[in-house]
């Protein structure tokens, strides 16, 4: 029987349908990889074998229009990708389940607690996990500690820093539903890992974030080190993750402080398989049934990874732009 992957709000991550492509290749399984966007041009859509247009995930019909896709292409696993969908996937996956449908997405609460940067880092610091101290605006203080990060409480667009007590202000005022953290001085790290269904840590491996553009990683190397690996399955065991999830944080005297955890795959994901971590597989095996050992560690240290950008032409576009949703659109792409 094949196995056919779903990948979401498939956009930019031409890195991670690649990925699956290799993955199914490599372990000698049939299967395809499907992509589902709310817009045909995205990059994403034409690296995979097929492509759906479904609305966005703010709409009332966008689990059914997953689900219909699903049974018409017999989908075994699905990736979500985006932070919007993570809820709605985490509703669902346990029902999916017993359809013979895995998401690769962590528990409902776990995901709602992460995508929340003021609960997730009080959650921690009460489990007794080194984390930023974090404030909501009705909980400042006349004179706060500077300097302060002060960023939207979920998602991270648009995160300053604020060097004085008028820049505390207006950014409070400025950005939406903002929480500010304790700046916290040291270099930079993402922790990709990857648990079980059952939530058991099967791979961690840390990236030093050198350089970021946008959002996505752009320069950093692997980094074997015990204290963020003890950092990441510590998460884990008081969270209880479900595939892949990232941790960030920083080290601050010596200790690794988270500040943020994304519960899904990260930019960084190519850097994690260079090093020898092949996450992808790991879930397609996973879906399979299969027994996965733990192998904590084991990847090659001092792996660098620099990034780029990348054009991809696209063909007969009126033609795209007036397929319904829900229909199988040919890909375009000429380069």
């Amino acid at each position: 029987m094949p196995l056919n992957v779903l990948i979401t709000a498939v956009s930019r991550r031409v890195p991670l349908v690649k990925a699956f492509r290799h993955a199914l290749n490599a372990l000698n399984v049939r299967g395809s990889v499907i992509a589902a966007d709310v817009n045909p041009l995205s990059p994403g859509v034409h690296f995979c074998d097929r492509a759906y247009q479904v609305p966005l995930p703010s709409d009332p019909g966008y689990l059914d229009a997953i689900s219909d896709l699903c049974e018409a292409e017999g989908i075994n696993l699905i990736v979500p990708t985006m932070d919007e969908e993570l809820p709605l996937f985490a509703s669902v996956a346990t029902r999916w389940a017993r359809r013979g449908i895995r998401v690769a997405v962590s528990p409902e609460e776990t995901t709602l607690i992460c995508q929340d940067t003021f609960t997730a880092c009080t959650f921690l610091r009460d489990a007794g996990i080194a984390a930023a101290e974090s404030f909501l605006p009705f909980m400042m203080s006349d004179e706060p500690r500077l300097p302060l990060f002060i960023k939207p409480r979920r998602g991270n667009a648009g995160a300053v820093t604020a060097t004085t007590k008028a820049h505390v202000d207006f950014f409070l005022s400025y950005i939406e539903d903002p929480v500010a953290q304790e700046c916290l001085d040291g270099p930079e790290y993402a922790i990709d890992v990857m648990c079980d269904f059952n939530g058991r840590p099967l791979s961690v491996v840390p990236h030093e974030v050198l350089e970021t553009g946008l959002g996505f990683f752009e320069r950093g190397r692997t980094v074997n080190d015990q204290k963020l690996l003890d950092l990441a399955t510590d998460c884990a065991d008081v969270l209880k993750f479900t595939g892949p999830t990232t941790i960030r944080c920083r080290v601050v005297n010596g200790r690794p402080t988270v500040f943020d955890i994304n519960p899904c795959f990260s930019s960084g994901l190519p850097l994690t398989i260079a090093a020898g971590a092949d996450f992808p597989s790991v879930l397609l095996q996973l879906a399979l049934g299969r027994d996965v050992e733990p192998s904590i560690g084991h990847f090659k240290s001092d792996c660098w990874m620099s990034n780029y950008e990348a054009p991809v032409f696209v063909d007969r576009v009126s033609e795209l732009l007036a397929i319904p949703r829900g229909v199988e659109f040919q890909m375009a792409a000429v380069a």
